[in-house]
Formats: C-alpha cells, sequence, structure tokens
C-alpha cells in the first residue's frame, strides 16, 4: 500500500490555545468517504527524556504526582524544550534542574511519537553519562523526590508495571536492550 493521506480536510477551528499546546477541531472526509470531525492537539515543546547512566549502572528516577493522571509518577528526568531550540540543549537544562547532574557525555536514545492517534507531539529521548553532580532547581510548579537506583531495579519496576510512564518505559527498555547486546 501507498503511503498517501486518505484524510481530506475541509476546513480548520482551532478551539483552545495557551503557552503549551493548541487544540484544533476539523471537519474532514474520511478514508471511506464519510463526513466527521478530527481533533487534534498541537504541542508548543518537545518532550525530553534523559536515561541516566553511570558507570556502575546506576540510575536516576524523579517521584512526582501528575496532575492529568491524578496519581503518583516515577520517572527518568523529563521536560520540555521549545521547537525552535536545540533538543540537546533542553535535555541538559532538563537533566540540571531536576537532579543536580551534568553530564559530559550525550547520547541520542530514541525518538518517538507519544500519542499520535490525537496529538503531533515528538518526544527526544537521550542517554546521559559521565556524570559530575551539582546542584538541582526544580521550576516552581515541580514537587520533586530523586531517587538514585541500580539500573535493574528500575528495569525490574518497568517490568512489574510501577513505571508507566511512555517515555521512561521505552527509555528503560531500549537500555536493556544495549546493555544486553554488550553496548553499554
Amino acid at each position: 500500500m501507498e503511503e498517501h493521506n486518505p484524510w481530506i480536510t475541509i476546513d480548520s477551528h482551532k478551539i483552545y490555545e495557551n503557552n503549551w499546546i493548541g487544540l484544533t477541531e476539523h471537519n474532514v472526509i474520511n478514508p471511506s468517504g464519510g463526513k466527521g470531525i478530527y481533533g487534534e492537539v498541537h504541542f508548543k515543546n518537545y518532550a525530553i527524556g534523559i536515561m541516566v547512566l553511570d558507570q556502575d549502572h546506576n540510575t536516576w528516577l524523579v517521584g512526582q504526582y501528575r496532575f492529568p493522571l491524578k496519581a503518583y509518577s516515577w520517572e527518568i528526568p523529563e521536560g520540555g524544550g521549545p521547537l525552535e531550540s536545540d533538543p540537546l540543549e533542553s535535555a541538559q537544562r532538563e537533566l540540571q534542574e531536576e537532579t543536580g547532574l551534568l553530564a559530559n557525555e550525550w547520547i541520542e536514545l530514541q525518538r518517538m511519537h507519544l500519542s499520535n492517534s490525537v496529538s503531533n507531539e515528538l518526544a527526544i529521548i537521550y542517554m546521559a553519562r559521565d556524570l559530575t553532580q551539582g546542584e538541582s532547581s526544580p521550576e516552581e510548579t515541580e514537587e520533586l523526590v530523586l531517587r538514585k537506583l541500580p539500573f535493574e531495579e528500575a528495569y525490574q519496576m518497568v517490568v512489574n508495571g510501577e513505571i508507566t510512564d511512555s517515555m521512561s518505559v521505552a527509555a528503560i527498555l531500549k537500555t536493556k536492550i544495549l546493555i544486553l547486546e554488550g553496548h553499554l
């Protein structure tokens, strides 16, 4: 099958917008020829994740209450970066803000779309290595708990369903594969 767009957009209307997202409703003709609507969330930032791994295969997780989930979540250090900025610079800033860590080695680990049926959000996940501890400086909206633990424990948290954040799950599983293949 050819890669083509089977959707026809009749018109589009901005429904909502703030500093982080915009919501557009499209009147469409769907692939089967029927009329309908499609809601699309536009993100104004990259989603940035950092898989931290020290020389002894320890990692750092950040715990925080996530308002949309109405639940507490353990995650890799994460944040956002403006689309017009260098995502690596955003990752370096987020790592320092949330953990106080500085890294001399940065590897792009993965790119992924977080909810591609309703949004265009692009996540970029980096691995940070060769670490130096400094001072953290979380944003005023963040109440974070920082936890250093063996990577294998974080991996087991994914296996046991204790870590459900998609970027964290992807980063930890990708790191596990790289370890098993002898790349780390």
